[in-house]
């Protein structure tokens, strides 16, 4: 494992389940973070949970003791902000998103709209009402491109899991017969943004998390590194499911502090 850690310089981190589970910091996460800057590399974390923004993760970071800036945090609902600015800088948008995801939006200057739009968008909508999932699919029949924060099925927390957006588009598909786009880890875009933001190259980078189809499959689909911790979502028995392969597992963050060297 040392020899697989070796040329990393980025680690990629998931939130939930990877570094905490609900308000309770995960043993050795921490401890991980700092020897990861001691050996003179780098972090960020990624998060594919589009129900908050960055300004709230770095809050929650705050008062676990971790202490990071903007710059060092990133989630699904940027990269299809950005995704959206790129590509549809002039086209409307149906957002099924939280208060927190829709401030994003705004900020990135997505024209948001609640009459026909001409691109859905569905999140981590933890504010989700019959109301937004029947506009939602009417819209959806009615021609507008239908895109996903991402495809996580539930979301981990210290009480077990809830339905996540991956689970809230099955609903949408399901009744439209429309397979959304995803964004958000493990497409290709969330390893552009890391890239674009960081300029490290894919060879320095790792992504590390609890879950093989998202955190996993990031890096081991685009050519940089997966690395799946077992303090989430997936259990030991679980890894021979997947068609993904990691790269390296390890039951916690801190598991991996004896592998890095300077």
């Amino acid at each position: 494992m040392q020899e697989l850690l070796k040329n990393i310089r980025l680690f990629v981190l998931d939130m939930d389940g990877t570094f905490y589970l609900g308000d309770n910091m995960i043993e050795g996460a921490l401890d991980f973070v700092k020897k990861v800057k001691e050996t003179g590399r780098d972090f960020v974390f990624f998060t594919n949970n589009s129900s908050k923004n960055g300004s709230m993760y770095i809050e929650k970071l705050e008062r676990m003791g971790c202490h990071i800036s903007q710059r060092d945090i990133m989630t699904s609902g940027d990269v299809t902000a950005e995704f959206l600015r790129k590509n549809y800088p002039d086209k409307s948008v149906y957002l099924a998103g939280t208060p927190a995801l829709e401030e994003t939006f705004k900020d990135a200057g997505i024209r948001l709209t609640q009459d026909m739009p001409d691109i859905v968008v569905v999140g981590f909508d933890m504010t989700l009402t019959y109301e937004k999932l029947e506009r939602v699919c009417t819209y959806i029949r009615r021609g507008a491109l239908f895109l996903a924060t991402h495809k996580d099925i539930n979301c981990p927390t210290e009480d077990g899991f809830i339905p996540d957006c991956g689970a809230m588009c099955a609903a949408i598909t399901l009744s439209t017969g429309v397979e959304p786009k995803y964004l958000g880890k493990p497409c290709r875009e969330t390893l552009d943004m890391v890239i674009e933001r960081t300029g490290y190259k894919k060879e320095e980078i790792a992504f590390v998390g609890d879950r093989i189809y998202t955190d996993v499959a990031t890096g081991v689909d685009n050519g940089a590194v997966g690395i799946l911790v077992l303090s989430g979502e997936t259990k030991k028995e679980d890894i021979p499911l997947f068609d993904v392969r990691p790269d390296g597992v390890f039951a916690s963050l801190g598991d991996m502090i004896p592998y890095l060297q300077d």
